[in-house]
């Protein structure tokens, strides 16, 4: 087979493997701020307080990471398609029940078991993609699947409030079920045709030795250490941004709302680009543009004295990180080939994990020297952060 067969074949695959997974991963990511923009309405139909409610996202997100060691090794046992396949099927289940929940109590766990379902989309989608490209296109591949996460995201938190306005937040639930069933049948029309997939026994004995295995790759540690502090350093910032505009009379909560959606779009910006800057840099040289990126982002929202350097800032930030985590994610799917979904899994756990600690970080911050000079410390750190990743090997 020539080259340009091999290139075509790896294109191929990874056409096939957008078409199956894709709109699963969509889906995953729609579910993620659905809750937000609606948080309100949802205190006075259980009369509750918004601080309350507002805990549905933290519902979501935090089994999202927690599922992550279990989920790893189960589908390195049974068959990543077969674990997607179970995960999107529970996570249209549990947002119609979330859709039907009688009191707040219940929405919670019902949102807290999405989240959990949800955590067997994204993760081990990267994981299957690095199974079907070769390393040398994977990078590239990998920022295809972004494109779905990423239009999830700001899908969900674009249409929230909308929806809401037309069918109330209830309807809103429901949409986000009828897009993982979806997913779901896309997903099952597209593997009708592929090969089966080998299944063994699940035995937790053999889930540590594979996570022993990931563990002793000498670059697994700095790795996931570097995409937990990625994690902490880009969104512990996001909280904070309508407070900071508030101060400077800049801005206030719907305008902070179009600096957090820049970020979506700077992302799906470097989905597009990706190719042609890593043919034109490599993976190193795309890393420290991240970098730079990164430090005039964050310095931009430390400094900004009006909204357009804040939505501008937001833009920035978005592709950034993108180019900064696409790389990570990309050395995380060849840590261990013989066990990528326990490795693709400990990645998202590290990821979610560094994004949970994040706000309170940088609350930390602006309780004792300021948010202004916090950010400031988040762009040097990031940026040093880009030009450390950039001279490990990939």
């Amino acid at each position: 087979m020539t080259a340009a067969d091999e290139d075509a074949e790896s294109r191929a695959r990874m056409r096939r493997v957008l078409a199956m997974y894709g709109p699963a991963v969509f889906a995953g990511a729609f579910a993620t701020r659905a809750t937000d923009p609606v948080v309100a309405e949802i205190a006075f139909d259980f009369g509750t307080t918004a601080a309350q409610a507002a805990l549905l996202g933290t519902a979501y997100t935090l089994p999202f990471a927690l599922v992550q060691p279990i989920l790893g090794p189960v589908a390195d046992s049974v068959g990543k398609r077969r674990i997607v396949t179970i995960c999107v099927a529970l996570l249209a289940a549990m947002l119609l029940f979330c859709a039907l929940a009688a009191s707040l109590g219940w929405l919670m766990a019902f949102r807290a078991a999405s989240g959990a379902a949800a955590g067997g989309m994204m993760p081990l989608t990267l994981a299957i993609m690095g199974d079907a490209v070769p390393l040398k296109d994977r990078q590239v591949a990998l920022s295809r699947i972004l494109v779905f996460g990423i239009s999830g995201q700001i899908a969900g938190g674009a249409i929230a409030g909308p929806v809401a306005a037309i069918a109330g937040w209830r309807g809103m639930l429901v949409l986000c079920a009828l897009s993982a069933v979806a997913g779901l049948v896309a997903l099952l029309i597209a593997a009708r045709g592929a090969a089966p997939e080998a299944r063994t026994r699940y035995d937790p004995v053999v889930a540590a030795q594979r996570y022993r295995g990931v563990l002793a790759n000498p670059n697994a540690v700095p790795l996931y250490a570097t995409v937990a502090v990625e994690g902490a350093l880009v969104f512990g910032s996001f909280p904070f941004i309508a407070p900071l505009m508030i101060a400077r009379g800049i801005g206030g909560t719907a305008e902070a709302g179009l600096a957090i959606g820049a970020f979506g779009i700077g992302g799906l910006a470097y989905a597009a680009l990706a190719r042609p800057l890593l043919n034109r840099f490599g993976q190193a040289g795309v890393v420290r543009m991240g970098g730079g990126l990164g430090f005039l982002a964050l310095a931009g929202f430390a400094l900004a004295p009006a909204l357009g350097v804040m939505v501008g800032a937001g833009f920035l930030l978005g592709t950034a990180f993108y180019m900064i985590h696409n790389a990570i994610q990309t050395r995380a799917t060849e840590l261990a080939p013989q066990a990528r979904g326990s490795a693709v899994s400990l990645h998202a756990f590290s990821f979610f994990t560094g994004q949970s600690l994040g706000p309170p970080l940088f609350g930390l911050g602006g309780a004792t020297v300021g948010l202004g000079p916090s950010l400031a410390l988040a762009a040097l750190l990031l940026a040093g952060l880009a030009w450390l990743l950039a001279r490990r090997p990939a």
